[in-house]
């Protein structure tokens, strides 16, 4: 399929109000208009969509209306969880696109960025209010004016921000990063900030070690809410010096307009919904957590950055945006798979010159995403490809690849038994098996883990003919589903593989013979079977009935 066109023929919402009404007309919002706790309802409510069993196309985008707080607090602004990626198709819609041009998409706004335009004259929609002074030290000011949910009601230790975009500058360089990290209420004016220290690089935190060694505080603005195109920047693991406000530019297929900050120094959306404006410690650190993590644990309390609010902006009919994160699947590891993945088989393919792969799928229920690829090829390439796409696939990023497990096209990466299966009867753990040493242990809980782990790579991809596999061929289950579905028998759900399919060893007679059976012709097929009995002596004579002993 082609990719579609840039820019404004894509019809890539220009903000988040704008991205929320196309959802609609496409049916994928749900709108929840009875009181609904943000402190231990919200959060649950919308986890079931993917702890339920529902397919993805099934998810949509909630917009809780009637928000209240488990003091009684009652909040004027919408809640919206799912609408940035609750399901691939909520994904594309934000860049209008179809699904699978997703990854096009992404490799072109990398390639060619386009420099974001700064606004000089009128008032920025996420200008339209602004707080500052002595109201953010208010108890029910500030922070608490918003209606910031909690996650993992029962463990997580404070509301939190979680569909952000910190903005942070290079004091050197003077180019500005934006990176999604968690940021928990600890006062009106005051948020707990967690900007990862892994070896894949976390720009807000290379920064903060810069502002430390100047003896300064960090100017950071916290973006909550903006145009699809602009929030899916956060998450993605792009250079550290490349200014994700252009590559947003490069999604969108234009400039995206920006404002200054009202008291600090830096840029930010102009159509966002709320900014959260401060300065982050450098001399001191705040215990902060615990919270539920993406890589399914909870994250204890550890020493992080203490952010103190000097300005919250917003827009008049600004709704507040959340993410459901945590155990995968989530709305926080479909952002990352649907981009992740296509940017993975570009690599193999384009960079790194790999024949033969045809596509690339990271893990997502309970591993997320970093930890297990499968790499699938087509029918015959050669090994020494498979070896480097295997290589190539482990080594992109630091975080992901723990586990690399090459499989044949014939093979849904998708299906944990279909890869079982594979791993059965295709691997000799002999010859196809490679451990490597001094990886990065990465994302995952502290507790009792060592700094460096191995990397496992797996060939169980198809190395020589074998017989069909023993299910019945595509024509057959076909007819029979429309006979199920006929009879009104409970709903399929098809699990690759479920027809038969030839894999090499399968000779033209074996074909015939079988086309014969499901005729009826099945003595035909014995005829020429028994044309061609042999045993005993010689091969031509028949074996006696009775036993193995055959006479001249």
């Amino acid at each position: 399929m082609s990719e579609s066109p840039p820019g404004a023929s894509r019809q890539v919402p220009a903000d988040f109000h704008e991205h929320l009404a196309g959802l609609a007309v496409r049916g994928l919002v749900r709108t929840i208009d009875r009181p609904i706790d943000k402190d231990s309802e919200l959060h649950p409510l919308a986890r079931w969509q993917f702890q339920g069993g529902l397919a993805d196309a099934d998810r949509r985008a909630f917009v809780f209306t009637h928000v209240t707080g488990a003091k009684g607090e009652r909040y004027g602004m919408p809640v919206v969880v799912g609408a940035l990626a609750a399901s691939p198709e909520i994904y594309a819609a934000g860049l209008g696109v179809a699904v699978e041009d997703i990854g096009r998409v992404w490799v072109r706004a990398v390639a060619s960025p386009i420099a974001p335009e700064l606004m000089t004259e009128g008032v920025a929609p996420c200008q339209e209010v602004v707080e500052t002074g002595d109201s953010l030290e208010q108890a029910d000011g500030g922070l608490a004016r918003l209606p910031v949910p909690v996650s993992t009601p029962g463990f997580d230790a404070a509301p939190y921000l979680t569909a952000t975009l910190c903005v942070t500058r290079d004091p050197e360089s003077g180019i500005q990063n934006m990176g999604t990290y968690r940021a928990g209420l600890k006062a009106s004016n005051r948020l707990g900030v967690r900007m990862a220290t892994r070896l894949s690089g976390a720009g807000g935190y290379v920064h903060w070690q810069k502002y430390r060694a100047l003896g300064q505080p960090m100017p950071i603005a916290i973006v909550v809410g903006a145009s699809p195109a602009v929030m899916f920047t956060g998450p993605q693991k792009l250079a550290i010096d490349m200014d994700e406000l252009a590559v947003a530019g490069g999604l969108m297929g234009r400039a995206i307009r920006t404002v200054r900050c009202k008291t600090v120094d830096l840029v930010v959306p102009a159509d966002a919904e709320i900014v959260i404006e401060g300065l982050i410690d450098t001399a001191l650190l705040e215990p902060e957590g615990p919270f539920g993590e993406s890589h399914g644990h909870v994250a204890l309390e550890d020493f992080n950055m203490s952010m103190q609010v000097t300005a919250i902006t917003r827009r008049r009919d600004a709704v507040f945006v959340s993410i459901v994160s945590q155990v995968t699947p989530s709305e926080s590891s479909v952002l990352k798979k649907v981009a992740y993945e296509p940017m993975f088989l570009e690599h193999l393919r384009t960079v790194l010159g790999v024949r033969g792969v045809t596509r690339v799928v990271m893990h997502e229920p309970l591993s997320n995403l970093r930890k297990v690829i499968f790499v699938q090829y087509a029918r015959g390439v050669p090994r020494t490809e498979v070896w480097r796409g295997m290589h190539g696939a482990a080594s992109l990023q630091a975080q992901c690849g723990k586990l690399v497990i090459a499989v044949s096209e014939d093979i849904d990466p998708e299906n944990a038994d279909a890869i079982f299966w594979s791993l059965a009867y295709r691997s000799n753990f002999d010859e196809d098996v490679l451990v490597m040493g001094n990886r990065a242990a990465g994302h995952g809980p502290k507790s009792g883990r060592a700094p460096t782990e191995g990397t496992l790579l797996i060939d169980a991809t198809l190395k020589h003919d074998m017989p069909p596999l023993a299910l019945p061929a595509e024509a057959y289950m076909t007819r029979a589903k429309a006979i199920w579905e006929e009879l009104d028998f409970p709903r399929l759900t098809p699990q690759s593989p479920w027809h038969g399919y030839p894999l090499g060893d399968w000779a033209p007679e074996w074909a015939a013979w079988a086309e014969a059976a499901v005729k009826g012709d099945w003595r035909a097929v014995g005829d020429d079977t028994f044309a061609r009995r042999r045993g005993g002596i010689k091969p031509e004579t028949p074996v006696r009935e009775g036993g193995p002993a055959a006479m001249e």
